[in-house]
């Protein structure tokens, strides 16, 4: 393996978590000759329609796991996981198994940096909550087997302010968010990763209004970050008191 080039690992729970809140980064490692790779728990067969007409749950799976195939080839994804459990049933599988399946891919592929849901989830979601501790135990398990120099980073994504306008609604416990990735040149391959969710424009255009029709100026700047494990040990998460600093994951 070159040394010179990192393995990604992006950990989530649903078809088009990914490009919400990693998409811009995804593609910035991509671009920079790192390899990215994505585990996705479920296939949104609980999810909207959108304008789409589907018979069953599992015409609607098939129809996101399509969608999200999409975004990865638009991100320059190397491979694709999908762990096909039932959408909405996350909190209710295994966790131990959950778990080892994640161990599995960690201890295959080795990667740098592992990102997934912080704790509470970001939005409070039962599967985003049960993708964040079946990955926090997989990292911990892997480690039992790996040498010390093969030890991932773990960081946990964000979406600052998420809850502003909704706070009666929002997750307790937010982890303060560490660090920020300049994603402002791959904010058009974001919005078009974005566009290949077409079964969820109403989300879609509920947090980036007008990026299905094209207009990628909405799309922020930065992506956030947690970075909550290094070297086998648990970081010190200090929230910055000069503002949230610009960093790189690898």
């Amino acid at each position: 393996m070159n040394p010179m080039i990192k393995r990604l690992l992006f950990v989530f729970a649903h078809p088009d978590d990914e490009s919400f809140a990693c998409a811009g980064t995804m593609e910035k490692y991509r671009e920079a000759g790192h390899e990215v790779y994505l585990i996705c728990a479920t296939s949104g067969c609980g999810g909207k329609t959108g304008e789409y007409l589907v018979s069953c749950k599992q015409e609607l799976a098939a129809l996101r796991e399509q969608e999200l195939s999409q975004a990865c080839e638009v991100l320059g994804v190397s491979r694709l996981y999908l762990l096909r459990y039932a959408d909405g049933s996350l909190a209710n599988q295994d966790l131990n198994e959950m778990a080892l399946k994640i161990e599995s891919l960690i201890l295959q592929l080795n990667p740098h940096v592992i990102v997934t849901f912080p704790p509470n989830g970001v939005t409070g979601h039962r599967d985003h909550i049960a993708i964040s501790q079946a990955t926090q135990q997989a990292v911990l398990q892997s480690e039992e087997k790996q040498m010390s120099s093969e030890f991932c980073s773990l960081y946990f994504t964000s979406i600052p302010h998420y809850y502003d306008y909704c706070a009666d609604s929002a997750p307790t416990d937010a982890i303060p968010i560490t660090g920020k990735v300049n994603i402002a040149h791959q904010r058009k391959i974001k919005g078009q990763a974005l566009q290949a969710h077409r079964s969820q424009i109403y989300s879609v255009n509920r947090a980036y209004p007008g990026v299905m029709q094209g207009d990628y100026g909405v799309i922020g700047q930065y992506e956030y970050y947690t970075k909550v494990r290094a070297d086998g040990k648990c970081c010190d998460i200090q929230e910055s008191l000069d503002g949230i600093p610009i960093i790189e994951l690898c």
